[in-house]
Parts: structure tokens; sequence; C-alpha cells
């Protein structure tokens, strides 16, 4: 991913001015990560480091995405249709 696309993700999902660190911020972030790995190992399916890399990363938005649908449900609800998760 790309610095420019990372950014771009940032300035969507930001709750407030300055924020790059916030969960829903994190959660798009993964989702990018994780839709990157993706069409890489269909290209590469040998490819075991990166598909561990990929099971991390979907460990950690799982983690994430726990943590706020427990505590802002409505956040969570705004994600999951923003990100198109969960179809």
């Amino acid at each position: 991913m790309t610095k420019e696309r990372k950014q771009e993700i940032i300035n969507t999902f930001k709750t407030h001015e300055g924020d790059t660190g916030s969960t829903q911020v994190q959660i798009a972030v993964l989702t990018e990560e994780i839709s990157d790995l993706n069409v890489h190992l269909a290209v590469h399916k040998h490819d075991f480091h990166s598909k561990r890399g990929l099971f991390q990363k979907i460990g950690r938005r799982k983690r994430l995405m726990t943590y706020l649908k427990n505590n802002d449900l409505k956040a969570y609800s705004e994600l999951i249709e923003k990100l198109g998760l969960r179809g």
C-alpha cells in the first residue's frame, strides 16, 4: 500500500482532526492490507510467509472489531457498512 492510499483511508475514516490511530482507522487500514494480500496470494499460492501475515492481520482486525462492537455499537455498524464487511 502506498503512503498516498494509506493517507486517503485515514482521511476517510478519521473521527476527528489529527486522528491516525482510532479503532475505525486501524480496521480500515487492515482491511485494505488484507485485500492486497488476498490478491498477492491468488497469484503466489505457495507464499506461506505472506499467508501467515494475512492470518495475523485478520486476527488483529477481528480483535479490534470486537472491541469496537463492545464499546460503540453505532460506530461499529457504520464501519461495517462503509467497508462492506459481513455481507
